[in-house]
């Protein structure tokens, strides 16, 4: 009777570690998305306050890959505060993301200490 039971048990270990290796790798890429994320919010309210300095006389251009466009002060100023909304957006939906990681493999190790507490009690 022992036999089906270790193996049992070393089935869950097994899925709980190749869970867990997977998680911690999901969990590490959404670290630096968010890093990323917070640089290029930074970079881009920097830009903004450096912007609304200048006068509204001031030509702006916006690159687009080899050329740059002429673009208005206002355009560029929306532009930028976009960039930073959407990357909060982002950040938020990564943080949510990665909570969820950690409390789904907190979960599977409760799961498996509770049959190892089911087994020793048997």
């Amino acid at each position: 009777m022992a036999a089906p039971i270790d193996l049992e048990l070393k089935k869950a270990f097994a899925e709980l570690q190749a869970k867990m290796v997977d998680t911690q790798q999901k969990v590490k890429l959404a670290d630096l998305q968010i890093e990323q994320l917070s640089r290029m919010k930074k970079h881009s309210n920097l830009t903004h306050a450096e912007i609304k300095l200048l006068p509204d006389s001031t030509r702006m251009y916006e690159g687009a890959g080899r050329m740059f466009i002429l673009q208005s002060k206002d355009e560029i100023a929306n532009q930028l505060l976009e960039k930073q909304k959407t990357a909060d957006e982002k950040i938020k939906e990564l943080e949510q993301k990665k909570t969820y990681l950690e409390r789904s493999v907190k979960d599977a190790e409760d799961n498996i200490r509770e049959m190892l507490m089911s087994r020793r009690a048997q």
